[in-house]
């Protein structure tokens, strides 16, 4: 697998040797699929690191870090970014027991495919949000509010990562 092609070109011939799973630590879903793919065997090394996090942040400086908790993302150790669908096929691709799957959804039929079960999991985690439901440990609002047990209600203004925010 190489990386995604630049639009009207050809993929990146770069080999991928590692790849990074940025999750949702918060999404009951997201962490049971963690929990699968650190059980499955690798053909491609897989390093699972929550999205947003400061150890994501770190790593990976010019990413969206906002976006990386609404779709998964996948790093490549060369660099190489995978999101939204391309990122589930490279993921299963780096599975020993998955990669012939993964080879039948990079086709033109497979993808539509791999996209209405992305689609899905993306409807039934903002079901899961919208219906007040927990993920994990705590419960996001699209408005900056959040609840966690212990802690209780904490607000963070949407765009304001790092103090950023511009007041008035």
């Amino acid at each position: 697998m190489t990386g995604p092609a630049a639009p009207g070109g050809t993929a990146d011939r770069t080999p991928v040797r590692r790849l990074t799973v940025l999750y949702d630590a918060d999404c009951s879903l997201c962490a049971f699929l963690r929990d699968w793919l650190v059980r499955q065997p690798q053909l491609v090394p897989l390093e699972l690191v929550p999205a947003g996090s400061q150890e994501a942040r770190r790593r990976y400086p010019g990413l969206d870090h906002r976006a990386t908790l609404e779709e998964i993302t996948v790093v490549g150790d060369a660099g190489q970014v995978y999101r939204d669908t391309a990122a589930w096929i490279v993921t299963l691709w780096a599975l020993r027991e998955h990669r012939p799957l993964a080879h039948r959804l990079s086709t033109p039929s497979g993808a539509r495919l791999a996209r209405g079960a992305v689609l899905a999991a993306a409807k039934w985690r903002g079901a899961q949000r919208q219906e007040g439901r927990w993920e994990g440990t705590v419960y996001r609002r699209p408005d900056g509010w959040t609840y966690e047990a212990g802690r209780g209600w904490a607000h963070t203004e949407p765009g304001c990562d790092g103090g950023g925010c511009a007041t008035g």
